[in-house]
């Protein structure tokens, strides 16, 4: 399993600050190990973030984002104490789900 997903959500005058980093390979695909052989694709391909199980953010990724993929968004409509979901799927089939608290200002 995947090392846990690093989530800051802080909010502040109403708006919510996420920062996700997400620790995953994001292996393109295109590239060759020492011996030449293909390395297989191993990318997110979707990324949902809830607050109190409201989604706020839906995302499809694709094989041209970075290793260890950083997001960063806000949003209206939820407060200090709330509890944040990021759940992320790949294409292996793999899912992780990591939560936090937002942090009041």
């Amino acid at each position: 399993m995947a090392e846990p997903m690093r989530i800051r959500a802080l909010s502040k005058d109403g708006v919510i600050d996420v920062h996700v980093l997400m620790p995953h390979p994001m292996e393109t695909g295109f590239r060759t190990d020492d011996a030449g052989r293909p390395i297989v694709a191993h990318y997110i391909t979707d990324v949902e973030i809830a607050v109190q199980g409201r989604i706020v953010l839906s995302a499809t990724l694709s094989r041209a984002v970075s290793q260890d993929p950083l997001l960063y968004f806000r949003f209206t409509g939820g407060r200090a104490g709330d509890t944040l979901r990021v759940t992320w799927t790949d294409t292996r089939g793999e899912r992780r789900s990591d939560e936090a608290k937002i942090l009041g200002s």
